[in-house]
């Protein structure tokens, strides 16, 4: 794909939106827009997006590809800390400190781009955009999903997912300096799709069997362990209830629930304002089918956002030819 040069030689600014386990997608965007020619000058992210950015304004995004496409469902599974009982089910310690170990910058005014993470204040519902200060802490809020991550305290305030608020930040990039703005909106078709896709470039793992179950029962087995060591042996009936929730049918589980409620306000939200400020080039990987624990998912995930990509920014580049 051939680029021009007097088009993206303005000042760039990428947004990556939220969207949980599809936000793999953002990896293929970013490969896209490298083998475009496409030179990035600012990084905004809400939630999965903030962490994807983090890595990307790191100068580490390869470490991030190659670390995800390396971890298999147990090892997803057992990064997500589960609390009981707090304000919410996993506590996302051990998600921070797996950045933290690839991150070697503390703050995010160190890092080699521009990043804005995009958190929600829970208790006045406002806004709150990050752009200096502890970049783990950032991205721990930026992440967490109501209910499901425990929010972050900073400042006296209790921080949680971005996405509530501003799910896809076209404006906040145009507010760090870009002239032109590329967007990634994950949740534009998550309402009523459970295909799966396929395409040259990459396999889809199909939702049927003992993969799609292998993390959801790690989970079983941690919510268990962490319910014996405070509050000793549960009864039968509690275990019952916890297999339950977690079982072999096509019923969403708790963490299904809660994460696609919020997902299918962000669509709403994320639909109302990019036709108020819409991006010069958005970019929608067709994902709707992965669901929010299919992190182990990630080369289906990065080769639908590649795909998507390279289609608008040849759509772009023709219209400005």
């Amino acid at each position: 794909m051939k680029t021009n040069k007097h088009i993206f030689s303005k000042k760039v600014g990428l947004v990556l939106g939220s969207g949980s386990a599809r936000g793999w997608a953002h990896l293929g965007v970013i490969q896209a827009l490298a083998e475009a020619g496409v030179r990035v000058d600012y990084v905004a992210g809400t939630s999965i997006g903030a962490l994807v950015g983090a890595f990307y304004a790191a100068g580490k995004i390869e470490t991030l590809r190659n670390t995800i496409l390396e971890l298999d469902r147990k090892q997803i599974a057992l990064l997500f800390d589960m609390v009981f009982p707090k304000s919410g089910l996993i506590d996302g310690k051990k998600i921070a400190d797996s950045v933290r170990e690839h991150i070697s910058e503390k703050n995010i005014e160190e890092l080699s781009l521009p990043l804005c993470v995009i958190c929600t204040d829970l208790n006045t519902g406002c806004e709150v955009n990050i752009q200096d200060g502890d970049i783990i802490e950032a991205i721990r809020a930026s992440i967490s999903v109501p209910g499901i991550f425990t929010p972050v305290k900073k400042n006296g305030a209790f921080l949680v997912d971005g996405g509530l608020v501003n799910p896809v930040p076209v404006n906040v990039s145009r507010q760090m300096g870009a002239d032109l703005v590329i967007a990634v909106d994950l949740n534009h078709d998550i309402v009523g799709k459970r295909s799966v896709i396929h395409s040259e470039s990459y396999t889809a793992v199909p939702l049927t069997g003992r993969n799609r179950f292998a993390v959801q029962n790690t989970l079983v087995r941690n919510i268990i362990d962490t319910l014996k060591k405070r509050t000793g042996a549960p009864s039968a009936s509690v275990l019952s209830q916890i297999k339950q929730w977690m079982k072999k049918d096509p019923a969403p589980n708790i963490f299904e629930v809660l994460a696609s409620s919020i997902y299918i306000m962000e669509m709403q939200i994320t639909a109302t304002r990019l036709k108020a400020e819409p991006p010069d080039i958005l970019i929608q990987p067709k994902l709707g089918h992965i669901r929010f624990l299919d992190f182990h998912r990630a080369q289906e995930a990065i080769g639908e956002g590649y795909r998507e990509a390279r289609i608008q920014i040849a759509r772009f580049m023709e219209k400005k030819a």
